[in-house]
């Protein structure tokens, strides 16, 4: 197993926390047993997947770092690496514009250049990082891959053909859909598709996509916006969630990933919110593998869908001014998955 670093982004700690491990797993790796870091998240990749494949599927992050050396051990490591020749920017995990006033920072830096390395800040061929107390608890990083966040901000609503007042946003989708461990050809449901976000991060992500609508104006509008994203549903239908079923339905799914209505700025039908869910999901859950999550994105707390259901995750996040929502994620725990 390879190690790898996340530096998360801040936001949300438990979050994105979540998130780094959940897309660790979805690559077939995991969390990485030993103590906490400040700010970074220790997770084990297997052979073959590195730490830029997890920086491409992350929202709440803003970088992958490999450990390179600690302690007294940094200067000689920079001076081997500077034999090499090549370029190095160094900063600090935190703090990446005060390395001009940071000691332990130039030391570094001095190290690197004093074997014939080059120091170029704006477009250097290794990018190191220093995270830790002032010597001996000092360690140093190098950056696998940075996370395009610039990338979700692309993908917000007022850039999409079809838009609504409030959608989840993308960097929160993207999150939802690595708790949900989606891979390339899961199976992926969303009974309550609204304008397609989390469907959109699922299929950009390889999923392939199911979705299901009341409201004709939805699924018309998300067809839209995932063609303008590149991505394809494999069907998305109008109906009750409750009550429909696809033409063509797989025999299970991988992952029931929603956002369910609430009443605010779409229409639960006259329902309460939390009669909708209870009504609804239990009956898509029966239909996900063993093995299989139920992510959903939820105005409060809710019940497992089944007693084959453990909840392994709930946080609450402020989406949007006063609105804060649960990310809650269940993992299916029994031998076979059962029919609707």
């Amino acid at each position: 197993m390879n190690r790898v670093f996340v530096e998360t982004s801040g936001e949300n700690t438990p979050l994105a926390v979540a998130e780094a491990i959940a897309a660790a797993e979805a690559l077939g790796g995991g969390a990485a047993p030993g103590p906490e870091a400040p700010g970074l998240v220790e997770v084990e990749l297997p052979a073959g997947r590195s730490g830029s494949e997890l920086a491409a599927r992350l929202a709440l992050a803003h970088r992958c770092v490999e450990l390179r050396a600690a302690g007294n051990a940094i200067a000689s490591w920079l001076e081997r690496c500077g034999r090499n020749g090549g370029s190095a920017a160094v900063r600090r995990l935190g703090r990446p514009s005060s390395g001009g006033s940071d000691p332990a920072v130039l030391a570094a830096g001095r190290a690197f250049a004093s074997t014939g390395g080059r120091i170029d800040l704006e477009r250097p061929e290794h990018r190191f990082w220093l995270q830790g107390d002032r010597g001996a608890g000092e360690r140093l990083f190098e950056e696998a891959a940075a996370v395009d966040r610039r990338a979700a901000s692309g993908r917000r609503m007022p850039t999409l053909p079809f838009q609504r007042p409030v959608s989840l946003a993308p960097r929160l989708a993207r999150a939802a859909a690595n708790l949900a461990r989606v891979r390339p050809g899961d199976r992926v449901v969303d009974p309550f598709v609204g304008t397609g976000a989390l469907l959109a991060e699922a299929g950009l992500l390889g999923a392939r996509l199911y979705g299901v609508d009341r409201d004709p104006e939805m699924v018309r509008g998300t067809l839209r916006n995932l063609a303008h994203l590149g991505v394809t549903a494999e069907e998305l239908v109008v109906g009750d969630a409750g009550s429909i079923d696809f033409v063509a339905p797989p025999d299970s799914f991988d992952a029931v990933l929603t956002d369910p209505p609430y009443g605010r700025a779409s229409s639960t039908g006259g329902e309460s919110s939390a009669g909708v869910v209870a009504r609804v999901l239990p009956r898509w859950a029966r239909r996900v593998r063993p093995g299989g999550r139920v992510v959903a994105v939820t105005p409060g707390p809710i019940e497992a869908p089944g007693p084959e259901w453990i909840e392994v995750l709930a946080v609450p996040m402020r989406v949007h001014r006063s609105l804060t929502r649960q990310f809650r994620v269940f993992e299916r725990s029994d031998a076979t998955p059962s029919s609707s």
